[in-house]
């Protein structure tokens, strides 16, 4: 299953200091199907961060909630 296009647009959106959180089923449904899921495969994070980038969003898993989540860097100030 590819990322939906609906989540094209939540990230090119996205306001800074906000996450965008997905499952890690999810996660591997959309970057590496077939992959493996418990913990999410190298692969399907390193395809997800690549996603994160085309919209100017870091990206990071987190095993204890089994997510991963895209955000925007805050700028210095």
């Amino acid at each position: 299953m590819p990322v939906p296009k609906q989540m094209d647009a939540v990230l090119k959106n996205l306001p800074v200091r906000i996450g965008a959180y997905v499952p890690d089923d999810l996660l591997e449904d959309w970057f590496a199907p077939g992959t493996g899921m418990n913990p999410p495969s190298a692969p399907a994070l390193a395809a997800a961060k690549a996603y994160g980038k085309r919209f100017e969003c870091e990206f990071e898993y987190d095993p204890q909630r089994n997510e991963g989540v895209f955000w925007k860097w805050v700028p210095a100030l």
